[in-house]
């Protein structure tokens, strides 16, 4: 019966408890180059959005895939730092590559990033929404 009465005592919170959401921005990362927000922090876990190799100084995506993947993955990283987080938690990972024989290249770096217990990862070739984008690639991760 208390294992009952802690069940209904927990859904009622939860129902009774909005859910939350928070905007999370930095300069750290290109800004958004839309209507959406840099990372979201909801339910115990970071939603970053989508980037590119796009430096935050200059605003200009260039280099090889393996210049953008890195860059794109340090902008990833400041966005979930300035949710109090890090790539060390992340959970799962989508890759998007403008060609998919650029995989190889772009493994190689992504590797450095997750050195130990990789999220899980998908990755799918796409066209990006800037022309000069090699790559975008987002995550989850844990707060």
């Amino acid at each position: 019966m208390q294992n009952l009465l802690g069940f209904v005592i927990a859904a009622a919170l939860l129902i009774a408890t909005p859910a939350s959401k928070e905007a999370v921005s930095t300069k750290d990362a290109p800004p958004a180059a839309g209507p959406y927000s840099q990372g979201i922090k909801a339910g115990g876990f970071v939603f970053a959005a989508g980037q590119i190799g796009r430096d935050p100084v200059t605003n200009k995506a260039e280099g090889d895939v393996k210049a953008q993947t890195e860059r794109t993955l340090k902008n990833l990283s400041a966005v979930l730092a300035a949710a109090g987080t890090s790539m060390d938690r992340a959970v799962k990972v989508t890759v998007f590559l403008k060609n998919i024989s650029d995989f190889q290249a772009m493994n190689e770096v992504y590797a450095k990033f997750f050195p130990s217990t990789p999220p899980a990862r998908s990755t799918v070739q796409a066209v990006l929404p800037n022309d000069a984008a090699l790559v975008e690639i987002d995550v989850i991760a844990m707060q």
